[in-house]
């Protein structure tokens, strides 16, 4: 697995344009198909809005269960993870996975506490074959608040219809942490 840091020196190095350019998409105006609280699209969402939505849930059920084939079997072969957080020095890192070999060990190694992710907020666009879902989540280890942030997940509709996680990306943060009452699960 290749893994790459991106410290603040790097990031004070980046070129102006290519600061630019992520500010750019990052302020893009969106228009959610939907946003709700709970584990299912709501009533009058299409069919490929639901679609979309049981692959992120297939997801979380997988990692509660510590089910690592339900967890594989939601990723694309060319799968790619990455993470943003704080070091214990306070500087950002980056993490990005080439493979999620393993993130999908770690889930069907046992283990104690369940690991339940819960979201809320959620986001998607569709255009064709493409789907974006971007959503706030709280991951707990058993009972235990671990840490929160947002989910971004990317993912594409093959010839099979098949929907798959192409890419997943998260925030890391163990302060400011809320998480609805109504979101019981993923």
């Amino acid at each position: 697995m290749r893994k790459t840091l991106l410290t603040s020196a790097r990031l004070r190095r980046a070129s102006i344009p290519t600061l630019l350019l992520g500010a750019v998409l990052f302020t893009l105006p969106s228009a959610p198909l939907y946003a709700q609280v709970g584990n299912t699209a709501p009533q009058g969402a299409s069919a490929d809005v639901r679609q979309v939505m049981a692959v992120i849930h297939r997801l979380f059920d997988g990692m509660r269960a510590g089910d690592s084939g339900m967890v594989r079997s939601v990723f694309h072969p060319q799968l790619r993870m990455m993470t943003v957080a704080r070091g214990p020095d306070g500087a950002l890192r980056l993490n990005v996975g080439a493979t999620a070999d393993g993130f999908v060990k770690s889930v069907g190694t046992p283990h104690t506490p369940v690991w339940d992710e819960r979201v809320w907020n959620e986001k998607v666009e569709i255009d064709g074959a493409l789907a974006s879902v971007w959503v706030d989540y709280a991951f707990y280890a058993g009972e235990k608040l671990s840490h929160c942030g947002v989910d971004h997940f990317l993912l594409v509709r093959g010839d099979d219809a098949k929907w798959t996680i192409l890419s997943l990306a998260d925030t890391r943060r163990t302060t400011g942490c809320t998480s609805p009452k109504a979101s019981g699960g993923g």
